[in-house]
């Protein structure tokens, strides 16, 4: 039987939370914005808005339309069509578009954009020009403190390491106290330990100013680690928005699924009663959402590599073989080719070292609920599904 993908979406991720029903006030929105190059669509109908006071991070991979989203919040770019509002004021559309410079916007770019020839504090001081000198060198105090560089003010910027650089480079744009702040890849030019570093800091000293910010990265471990909620883009389109938790673990699309984490799918076959898998039968109830009027069809079920353990068995006893080992550090990533064909991740400690090529039994290890999915399409010509010989 097969299941319209719009109803089994439905069934395996639930939205925990609609980008509409918080209590915090919408800052920014986006209502159907669209932008085309010649005869390519970077954005399609996009709609989201942005919650005051949170940090929400556009995520997906390159080329999906983020920064162009970015852009046209930040006023760089204007829509073909769709709304952009400001502070329940449209700022952007078909007819009426409200330059950078006139939104109450701050933006960090990705290279930071300083001035070499300008001093730390004359970097922070450079938006407020509306300020007396009193009140300016009150904010630039006020600035350098919250992001710790106060005994730097006198430095150049080639004077300063790349971290302390992003910290110029955020407090010069909160400076002017913009209503939203807009980062374009923020960590993308430091390496791997400052990244990680930088972005706990960047992400204590936005909560201290209370500011409202929007992020865009291509980094899925980045985004889930410091936002609020996470945008996941896809081919200029929104596949979901919520929580790092909800996104990760209940994706409410294959291609979420995917680009989260390593994921694996299980061929099965689902009969009332039972879910019939490659690696052993579950009960329905250990798949989010399975009801009985889906019996008597194929699913996809999502494994990640902590949800599987591979033990090493006789060849008569295996339902598949270790065909390549990841070692992360604190751990040892496996992939097993099933007998079937189905390809999943195990994931086992660092002090367990299993050999690759030997015989394996996979076992279903997690403590929650799994997402499935409709087969994707011309699947069976590499897989052989489970129902084939249920």
């Amino acid at each position: 039987m097969d299941v319209p993908e719009s109803e089994s979406m439905a069934a395996t991720a639930p939205r925990r939370e609609s980008d509409d029903s918080a209590d915090a006030g919408t800052v920014l929105e986006l209502d159907g914005v669209v932008k085309e190059y010649a005869a390519e669509t970077a954005v399609d109908s996009l709609s989201l808005s942005v919650r005051e006071g949170e940090l929400l991070t556009l995520l997906g991979p390159s080329g999906c339309g983020k920064t162009t989203t970015l852009r046209m919040m930040a006023g760089l770019e204007r829509p073909d069509g769709g709304e952009v509002r400001l502070g329940g004021e449209v700022v952007s559309d078909t007819s009426n578009h409200v330059e950078p410079e006139n939104r109450d916007v701050g933006l960090v770019f990705q290279d930071f954009a300083l001035f070499p020839h300008l001093s730390v504090g004359q970097n922070v001081a450079f938006g407020l020009t509306d300020a007396d000198e009193t009140e300016t060198e009150r904010r630039v105090t006020e600035l350098l403190d919250l992001v710790n560089l106060a005994g730097h003010r006198e430095a150049k910027p080639d004077e300063l390491s790349g971290g302390q650089q992003q910290r110029v480079a955020l407090a010069r744009s909160l400076a002017p106290e913009p209503d939203i702040l807009l980062l374009d890849e923020p960590f993308s030019n430091l390496d791997v330990r400052l990244r990680v570093e930088m972005r706990e800091e960047v992400r204590q000293i936005l909560k201290e100013a209370g500011v409202t910010a929007v992020s865009v990265t291509h980094d899925q471990e980045e985004a889930l680690s410091i936002s609020d909620r996470v945008a996941v883009m896809n081919d200029g389109r929104m596949e979901q928005v919520g929580t790092p938790e909800s996104v990760f673990e209940h994706p409410e699309s294959r291609f979420v699924a995917s680009f989260l984490g390593q994921a694996g799918f299980l061929s099965a076959w689902y009969e009332e009663g039972t879910v019939v898998t490659p690696i052993g039968n579950f009960a329905p109830q250990r798949l989010n959402g399975l009801t009985t009027e889906y019996a008597g069809t194929d699913l996809d079920v999502l494994v990640r590599p902590d949800d599987l353990r591979a033990t090493v068995v006789d060849e008569s006893e295996a339902d598949g073989h270790i065909i390549h080992r990841q070692y992360t550090g604190p751990s040892f990533v496996y992939r097993v080719e099933l007998d079937n064909g189905d390809m999943v991740h195990c994931q086992h400690n660092h002090v367990k070292e299993l050999d690759i090529g030997k015989p394996v039994r996979v076992e279903l290890d997690a403590d929650h609920t799994l997402a499935w999915y409709p087969p994707k399409e011309g699947e069976e010509s590499i897989t052989e599904r489970v129902s084939q010989s249920a």
